[in-house]
């Protein structure tokens, strides 16, 4: 095995999504994942906490989008500042559409997963409303804004998986008027 050849935790993501997408996500061992990657378990549980979190890895950085677009916005309403991180999330999505798709596809076919994503987004929502009340933003506007700017968030992004290639920035500016639409109602 080549075990210290670089890229070993690209080389692991890249063997667990072709293996789940093969066989399905509960019909692959980490054993099965090391071995596609021409790696050792011991070096898989490195990098990795479990096969799942191959799905999951990166939300740091995911998070980071949005809190570093919203401390970085200009003075202006909540709702402003959680767009900056909406369309910085669209800028890093869309290059890799065919992954995130893939992922998508693969989180969709098993409930744990997709409870785990749940999980993960509802981290996204407290991040922003923090991230809101550090800029002076009072409760509940910042809660209420971070949890709506999930909102938007999900919307858009359900849109866009299930779209013939629409940019994501451009369904998250139509989520975005519906949004003035059904606050105005």
């Amino acid at each position: 095995m080549s075990r210290w050849e670089p890229g070993a935790e690209e080389r692991l993501s890249r063997a667990a999504m072709e293996l789940y997408s093969e066989r399905g996500f509960d019909e692959v061992t980490v054993a099965q994942i090391a071995e596609r990657a021409d790696l050792t378990e011991r070096t898989f549980f490195r990098h990795f906490g479990d096969k799942a979190e191959m799905l999951f890895g990166g939300g740091g950085h995911f998070i980071a989008l949005f809190v570093d677009a919203i401390a970085s916005a200009p003075p202006g309403p909540p709702l402003s500042a959680i767009s900056l991180g909406l369309y910085a999330a669209a800028a890093d999505f869309e290059p890799r559409r065919p992954f995130v798709l893939e992922r998508q596809k693969i989180i969709n076919s098993h409930t744990d997963l997709m409870e785990r994503e749940l999980l993960k987004l509802s981290a996204l929502a407290a991040a922003m409303s923090a991230a809101l009340r550090d800029r002076g933003v009072p409760e509940p506007q910042a809660s209420l804004a971070g949890w709506t700017g999930l909102s938007v968030f999900h919307t858009s992004f359900a849109t866009w998986v299930s779209s013939d290639g629409r940019s994501f920035e451009s369904i998250i500016t139509e989520s975005l008027a519906e949004l003035k639409v059904v606050a105005a109602g």
